[in-house]
């Protein structure tokens, strides 16, 4: 009772009803904000919280379609073929921020002379058509593509953007990864590399770069916040909050305090765009 009760101060008028550990996993873009939410949750409200990252925003959306998880983290939104496998879940979306998918490059690339790519160009890198990135004006390196694992948000985003959807993307054989720590990591430490990451990922590390996208027109777009508040940047993204139905609960608890102005705060303070910051 003591935990419905500070809850309850904490989120005014909201009804929460006492329940097992809420359980949060998804997207690994999403969990830097909520791993520290729920850190918050547990220190100050004794609240009990597991956020995990298994299989990223597909398996945020699975485990809310199994009932395995109370809250799905996903920086995509679910789609109709996840609607029709669980046809008895009604899936909710919460949006609590705004990001983008940068396409990003070791240092070695960037300092080479490749300081922005069009849409041709990213499929030819990405279906092995350029193999060297002189093909590019760049050093004579060869290209390695780190390809995100199908089915993460970032994944679905890229080739949503370059091919239309995951369904037309053809068949690739690339090296893969998973979570942002670990493609960022092997961007930064592999010569040559490029690969698709959360825009907010790119920044801190200077042997990792993001580059702009060429429009048809000739202008550069990079993924700046002005760019992906407005959509300018064709790659933006919001990031999710997944439930079975509308929020309830503890599950409402932890998603209204992201939502409120201390979790909001959090959002930007991991370098993704508020609510407020949206246009």
């Amino acid at each position: 009772m003591r935990r419905i009760a500070i809850l309850c101060l904490l989120l005014p008028g909201l009804a929460v009803q006492a329940a097992g550990p809420l359980k949060v996993n998804g997207s690994t873009t999403v969990n830097l904000v909520a791993a520290e939410a729920a850190e918050i949750l547990r220190a100050e409200m004794k609240v009990a919280i597991t956020v995990d990252t298994q299989g990223g925003s597909s398996g945020g959306i699975a485990g809310v379609g199994d009932g395995t998880v109370d809250v799905g983290m996903s920086s995509k939104p679910v789609a109709d073929e996840d609607r029709k496998k669980y046809p008895r879940v009604t899936f909710v979306e919460t949006a609590i921020g705004e990001d983008a998918v940068a396409l990003v490059v070791s240092a070695d690339v960037f300092d080479g002379g490749v300081k922005s790519l069009t849409k041709k160009q990213v499929a030819d890198l990405y279906e092995s058509r350029v193999t060297n990135w002189k093909q590019l004006g760049g050093p004579d390196r060869k290209v390695v593509f780190f390809n995100k694992e199908p089915g993460r948000g970032t994944w679905e985003v890229f080739v949503h953007w370059v091919y239309g959807s995951p369904k037309t993307a053809p068949e690739v054989s690339l090296p893969e990864v998973g979570g942002n720590e670990e493609t960022r990591t092997k961007v930064a430490s592999t010569k040559g590399a490029i690969t698709q990451l959360s825009a907010s990922w790119a920044e801190g590390n200077p042997k990792v770069r993001a580059v702009p996208i060429k429009l048809d027109d000739g202008t550069l777009v990079p993924p700046s916040p002005a760019n992906i508040a407005t959509k300018r940047y064709p790659m933006s993204r919001s990031l999710f909050f997944v439930t079975n139905g509308p929020p309830k609960g503890e599950a409402k608890a932890f998603i209204d305090f992201v939502l409120s102005t201390r979790g909001q705060e959090l959002v930007k303070k991991h370098g993704y765009l508020r609510l407020a910051d949206l246009k």
